[in-house]
């Protein structure tokens, strides 16, 4: 049995019966001689007849056998076909329909779709579709025209980009590519109790949240927007996101107005999909994006989120159980977090208001 596992924080997910843990370790029974996932809906042995693995190649080695009703040796199969699937995707001049990516995997096409979404959070179509917009923005934003852009991302026609790419882009491809231009961005700081909170929104939602920081920050990422202040409608959402920052917890359906690479989007979905209260490691969101040897890209695309809260960032830890980088300190990562387990925070750093526009 390995060190590195905190045997009371795997015996709570095993009672729990915790998914998010699965794939992280699995528990050996020595009454019955089996190893089972966390979730195993089977009877729970008692703790003095449980021990702890951090893979399956290991708990065999020790003589154990999986369970049949769990079936735990699974979890590496599935995750290795879906990391091949995304290879092939992003490799793929035209993207495999989904029984052809299922055969070549080794899986039923209707059990394979909800493996795939399960994993990162979108459907194979969905994420090449993302793909191919992932591109084109990479060649928009590199100066190419949009002819060049459509060409680059793969589309078949001009009416395929604009149907796909543009709304989720958020502003036309012309404008992305010059950083913005022509797209309004409206502001507002709005006081929270873990200090001045940056809300900017485009007409389509909110593209950024910053902590400490004024509309220079949004200069910096849109240098081509028209940079004003906010009107009555954004305070109103401004105060919706205030109340997130309360009580991270709660559910909200704010619009959004983010992009990012294919990857970056499917990690982003599988922050959204990490309960409130709970953590997952860096590794543990690769695996949920499909890419499981991913561990530092996947904390980059942490870093690349622009609205954190609203896609929660701070529910990732490192390995360890330490609380690992936050864009806003460790104190208000705390804090987040804190709240969502309904336990008294630590004191946040109140910094000062950022200078505002005239």
């Amino acid at each position: 049995m390995s060190d590195a596992i905190d045997t009371d924080a795997a015996w709570a997910a095993f009672a729990s019966r915790d998914r998010g843990a699965d794939g992280r370790f699995v528990v050996a029974v020595r009454t019955t001689g089996i190893y089972c996932r966390p979730s195993c809906p089977a009877r729970h042995p008692r703790r003095e007849n449980v021990s702890f693995y951090p893979a399956p190649d290991q708990a065999r080695a020790a003589g154990y056998r999986a369970c049949m009703r769990c079936r735990p040796d699974e979890i590496a199969r599935d995750r290795l076909a879906v990391a091949r699937a995304l290879t092939l995707l992003d490799t793929a001049e035209v993207p495999p329909p989904l029984e052809e990516l299922a055969a070549t995997v080794g899986y039923a096409p209707h059990h394979f779709h909800r493996l795939f979404k399960r994993a990162t959070g979108v459907t194979p179509a969905a994420y090449a579709r993302g793909l191919k917009a992932s591109r084109a923005t990479e060649a928009l934003a590199a100066g190419a025209s949009v002819t060049t852009a459509i060409y680059e991302g793969g589309y078949s026609a001009p009416s395929r980009f604009y149907d796909h790419a543009v709304p989720r882009l958020g502003m036309s491809p012309s404008a992305w590519s010059r950083g913005g231009a022509g797209v309004t961005i409206r502001w507002t700081i709005a006081p929270t109790s873990l200090g001045p909170l940056l809300v900017a929104a485009t007409d389509r939602g909110i593209c950024r949240l910053a902590f400490d920081t004024g509309p220079d920050d949004l200069d910096r990422l849109f240098p081509q927007a028209q940079i004003i202040p906010g009107d009555a409608a954004l305070t109103h959402l401004a105060q919706e996101v205030v109340a997130l920052v309360e009580s991270p917890a709660r559910d909200h359906n704010l619009p959004l107005d983010v992009r990012g690479t294919a990857f970056q989007e499917a990690i982003w979905q599988a922050l959204r999909t990490i309960p409130p209260g709970e953590t997952r490691s860096y590794a543990d969101l690769a695996a949920l994006a499909g890419r499981p040897g991913a561990v530092r890209a996947a904390g980059s695309a942490c870093g690349a989120n622009h609205v954190p809260i609203l896609i929660p960032c701070h529910r990732v830890t490192r390995s360890d159980g330490a609380t690992g980088g936050y864009a806003f300190g460790p104190e208000r990562k705390q804090a987040l977090l804190a709240r969502e387990k309904d336990t008294p925070p630590p004191a946040p750093h109140r910094a000062t208001d950022p200078a505002r526009r005239p």
